[in-house]
């Protein structure tokens, strides 16, 4: 039987102490992650644009070389992304990671079993495309690692964390996606972001 590990547990661990690390959540369960881990001017949960969240922390990484992005995101919204991993892998900015949480379903719409249930390998994808560092994890003991390699080490880094295919109770971030652009702006660029 796999191990597998609980998605909020992961999240809190990749996010604890993460002083000015810019995070970006895919759209649905992962953005519920984030905010359920503590909500911050930092972070940047996606309410649509499913398959985007890797390119816009692509965007983030090559715009700000001297800040760590994060992107945390699922299965079924990177696999609508697949491109982007091709994408990072030519660019390969040293200061994104991009992890995975992949418990094999199609949360926000019913739980449907996503490609990955049958065998699609999302790490040896990112490889492929080019990403310095790329792995499956399944185990707790293996988080350490991930999360200093998200804080230190050159990029680009993937992570494909399984995790268990559970309903949890949301955790919302605001809605407005005007307020969370402004407030990601001026967290990111200072109180006059927004006269620019």
């Amino acid at each position: 039987m796999r191990t597998l590990l609980r998605r909020r547990q992961v999240v809190e661990t990749l996010l604890e102490e993460r002083k000015g690390l810019l995070v970006v959540a895919g759209l649905g369960s992962t953005a519920w992650d984030i905010t359920a881990a503590g909500d911050a001017p930092l972070s940047f949960p996606l309410w649509g644009a499913m398959g985007n969240a890797a390119m816009i922390g692509l965007g983030l990484a090559l715009a700000q070389p001297k800040r760590r992005v994060l992107v945390i995101t699922g299965d079924g919204e990177m696999l609508m992304g697949l491109g982007s991993l091709a994408t990072i892998g030519v660019r390969r900015p040293r200061n994104l990671s991009v992890v995975v949480v992949d418990n094999e379903r199609y949360g926000e719409t019913g739980m449907q079993a996503t490609h990955t249930a049958a065998g699609v390998d999302l790490a040896k994808v990112a490889l492929a495309c080019g990403f310095r560092s790329a792995r499956l994890l399944r185990k707790p003991g293996q988080l350490g690692s991930l999360r200093a390699a998200i804080h230190r080490a050159p990029g680009p880094h993937f992570a494909q964390v399984k995790v268990v295919a559970e309903k949890i109770p949301l955790v919302l971030p605001p809605r407005d996606g005007g307020i969370l652009k402004s407030r990601f702006r001026k967290a990111l660029l200072g109180e006059t972001a927004d006269l620019d």
